[in-house]
């Protein structure tokens, strides 16, 4: 990833440092988001997903939208960008109903990123990204040096820099997606929506485009909404959330607020998932059909409960006088005392499947 404080500024020059823009951010007024449904016979309802929402996503801060399937997000999301018009209630990009604004200024404002296919043509990634800065060249449509460096900044910026001549249509799924963001960012705007911006991307990639985007929203005073699946990742990143509930209601807050709440866990909990908030990720619910007494190393005690809770065991610390039923020291070396014997092993699989004979 790229320096983001030598990112080029608006003027297309290299600066030292980037001084934020002045507070705006994107906030919704009763706004209520769904489809109008085709008349018959004259007749015609709209059909609310999210209703009289009172929304706020800071500049300067990472924003994400979280939700089960079906929950109502990407409504939001296309509604937020003027894709939908609202059933009610209004959009307003620092300040300014984003229906007030011409669609060249509010490009100029507001950048997304879909999950639609983009047909690139015979495009390559530079020029689909070069077209983030359309908005900024005017009638003529010619690219200065300062929009070029602009373009080569946020190719580089997402880690796609060695895409920039491929061409767009031979792309992996994960790597266009960076080449959209990258285009997104091309656009200098105010305000970026991303729907699901890392949903083709492998661990560590999610990691550095969601730490990216916080960080450009930091440095460079953007408002960054991210509509996303990956609820532990973002609850660790984000600074704010809007979280869609099964009843369709909508928490707003810092991740630790609606952890607190108990709004996670109500949203996510399923038969055989369950939210710990003190970790703040999702462990398997099953009723434990025994205790054991275990005595380990605080680091590999964490990992011996997540590999015996698999197998439908709880665990107790070993107490004085205890003799452990299970054992680990800090060599890595596992010892499982069952009616059979004892079992030693380095490997918490075979440790795991002496469990199931136990």
């Amino acid at each position: 990833m790229t320096d983001l404080t030598t990112a080029p500024g608006r003027s297309g020059t290299t600066t030292a440092a980037q001084t934020p823009p002045e507070p705006g951010g994107l906030t919704t007024d009763g706004l209520t988001v769904g489809y109008r449904a085709r008349a018959v016979w004259g007749r015609g309802r709209p059909r609310a997903v999210l209703e009289d929402l009172d929304l706020r996503a800071g500049a300067g801060e990472l924003t994400v939208l979280l939700g089960p399937n079906g929950a109502g997000k990407s409504t939001l999301l296309r509604t937020l960008c003027g894709l939908l018009p609202p059933l009610f209630g209004g959009v307003r990009v620092g300040g300014r109903h984003i229906t007030e604004e011409p669609p060249a200024a509010l490009a100029r404002r507001l950048a997304v990123v879909l999950t639609d296919r983009v047909d690139a043509g015979l495009l390559s990634a530079r020029e689909l990204v070069a077209l983030g800065r359309h908005p900024h060249t005017g009638f003529t449509g010619r690219l200065t040096p300062g929009d070029h460096e602009i373009v080569q900044w946020a190719l580089a910026a997402v880690g796609a820099g060695h895409l920039a001549e491929r061409p767009a249509a031979e792309l992996s799924d994960g790597e266009r997606q960076r080449v959209l963001t990258a285009r997104a960012l091309a656009q200098e705007p105010d305000v970026v929506l991303l729907d699901e911006p890392t949903a083709f991307l492998d661990v560590p990639s999610r990691v550095s485009l969601t730490v990216l985007l916080r960080d450009l929203a930091r440095d460079r005073g953007l408002t960054v909404v991210v509509s996303t699946h990956d609820l532990e990742l973002a609850l660790r990143v984000a600074d704010a959330v809007w979280l869609v509930d099964r009843s369709s209601h909508v928490h707003t807050g810092a991740p630790e607020d609606l952890i607190a709440s108990g709004a996670v866990a109500a949203a996510f909990d399923a038969d055989h998932l369950a939210f710990d908030a003190v970790s703040g990720s999702f462990g398997l619910r099953r009723p434990a059909r025994t205790t054991v007494a275990v005595d380990a190393p605080a680091d590999l005690l964490p990992l011996l409960e997540r590999a015996l809770a698999r197998e439908g065991l709880a665990v107790r610390r070993a107490g004085p006088g205890d003799d452990p039923q299970v054992a680990a020291d800090a060599d890595g070396n596992l010892t499982l005392h069952g009616a059979d014997g004892v079992v030693r092993t380095h490997s918490f699989h075979e440790l795991t499947r002496a469990v199931r004979t136990w």
